[in-house]
């Protein structure tokens, strides 16, 4: 058996379930691009539609339509607008997603993502009640990966990472400093108003509840030690 065999299977036996998800995003993509837009159409959150689901809810007469339609505050997540931008992401999504199951294993890996994907549509619906634009993209998972990532670096002390494509280890600071560059870039650009095509509410809602999801829940990692 050679030592590339070895390594892969090491991968997967390590990554699988986040490789799983990656990999189900890209095939979502590639049907999309195949099938063309009136098959996903109904997966994207549309604020206006969420609100109005969210209102029957309230009034006491909700439907099986309504409980669809927030069911796309999830499967929006995967979803991808071209190319570059599920690539751009899953690079990321990779990076940072690793790094939540080597430390915290795929379970918690999931229910970030989980988390994180319904705060972001959760906080882009509640900034943008009239909307009728849809949202795509799984860039609040990405930026809850960031936020929880930070949590940790700052609740406890963690070995220093290493993950490709990143060449060298590289300290837990600087790859926490990384995900606050990202998220200040966001807000400066949600308070500009600079969103019309990309939704920064929902990457800041998906950041913070990463954030605060490792900061209360999330249990210490086996491989960190508590911080001086």
């Amino acid at each position: 058996m050679s030592f590339q065999s070895v390594g892969l299977k090491r991968l997967f036996r390590e990554q699988g379930p986040l490789l799983i998800l990656i990999g189900l995003m890209f095939l979502i993509f590639f049907a999309q691009e195949a099938f063309g837009p009136l098959w996903y159409m109904n997966l994207m959150s549309v604020p206006a539609d969420v609100m109005e689901s969210w209102n029957h809810l309230l009034e006491g007469r909700s439907s099986v339509a309504d409980w669809k339609t927030f069911g796309t505050m999830l499967s929006y997540a995967f979803l991808h607008g071209d190319i570059e931008h599920i690539t751009s992401n899953m690079t990321f999504f990779w990076i940072f997603g690793a790094l939540l199951v080597e430390l915290l294993g795929w379970r918690w890996m999931l229910v970030l993502f989980v988390g994180t994907s319904i705060a972001a549509a959760a906080t882009h619906v509640g900034m943008h009640r009239d909307d009728l634009a849809p949202m795509l993209g799984a860039s609040g998972a990405l930026m809850g990966f960031e936020g929880a990532y930070l949590g940790l670096a700052v609740r406890w002390k963690l070995p220093s990472p290493h993950i490709w494509p990143m060449s060298r280890p590289v300290t837990p600071g600087q790859l926490a400093l990384l995900a606050v560059v990202g998220v200040c870039l966001d807000y400066l650009n949600l308070m500009s108003g600079d969103g019309e095509r990309i939704a920064y509410g929902a990457h800041v809602g998906g950041f913070t509840m990463g954030l605060l999801l490792a900061s209360t829940v999330i249990p210490k990692p086996k491989s960190a030690w508590a911080a001086r």
